[in-house]
């Protein structure tokens, strides 16, 4: 059985008065793909940027590999293990894309660990290989999905966590991104998606979790929730 990676314990954080999140759990295990869906303002980002350590919960814990997160700042919890692509991708644009990539790994002191990792980025992602002296700004929104996706693996995470990755992309873009997640999940990443496109996520997610109103709903293996009437008819337009 694998180990137990991730665990969100009564979870509750607030903007101001607003509970953006309400008393929520759920857990990933080593080598997973775990989904939150949800409509927009469920929670699913307040809830990745918690973990991240951009926002600090009113309530409950975070415990990664047994450790808690809660308290930790986010650069820290970057080092333990978890690494986040944000929404909007927020590559360095002015930049080169060998440059962010290079950022990416700002915490590690394994020079020889880093270049091994830079060309195997670049062999993954041919495009970035082809384009590394350019600076971020010029790619395509696809190519800076991958720019961010690569950048995020460079701090070599034990915990992917993904927000919005095809959010603005184009149809072929879309299933390539999911590809890769499929991929980097295969060779033993494990991997928190939250996606708007609901469908595309749970046909790929080991097990998923429906927000609302910062609270879970709902939860099921990927297949369970893709095939269930009422997820049907809320998410996947059915």
């Amino acid at each position: 059985m694998p180990n137990e990676i991730l665990k969100v314990d009564h979870l509750s954080v607030n903007y101001g008065a607003i509970k953006a999140v309400r008393d929520v759990s759920f857990d990933i295990k080593e080598g997973e793909i775990v989904t939150l869906i949800g409509a927009n303002g469920a929670g699913k980002s307040t809830i990745l940027k918690t973990i991240s350590g951009l926002l600090k919960p009113s309530a409950g814990d975070i415990l990664f590999m047994g450790e808690s997160l809660a308290k930790l700042t986010a650069p820290k919890i970057v080092a333990a293990g978890v690494s986040q692509v944000p929404e909007g991708r927020r590559i360095f644009a002015d930049m080169t894309v060998k440059e962010n990539l290079q950022l990416g790994a700002y915490l590690r002191k394994d020079k020889d660990g880093i270049n091994e990792d830079m060309e195997k980025m670049f062999k993954r992602f041919p495009i970035l290989k082809e384009r590394q002296k350019q600076d971020a700004a010029t790619l395509s929104g696809g190519e800076q999905q991958m720019l961010a996706m690569a950048r995020a693996l460079m701090a070599k995470p034990k915990l992917l966590l993904l927000d919005e990755p095809s959010m603005g992309l184009a149809p072929i873009y879309i299933q390539e991104i999911f590809d890769i997640i499929e991929s980097i999940n295969k060779e033993g990443m494990t991997v928190l998606l939250i996606e708007q496109n609901a469908r595309q996520a749970l046909s790929i997610a080991d097990r998923g979790y429906v927000l609302a109103s910062g609270e879970v709903k709902m939860t099921g293996t990927g297949q369970e929730l893709l095939h269930d009437p009422a997820v049907q008819k809320a998410y996947l337009g059915g």
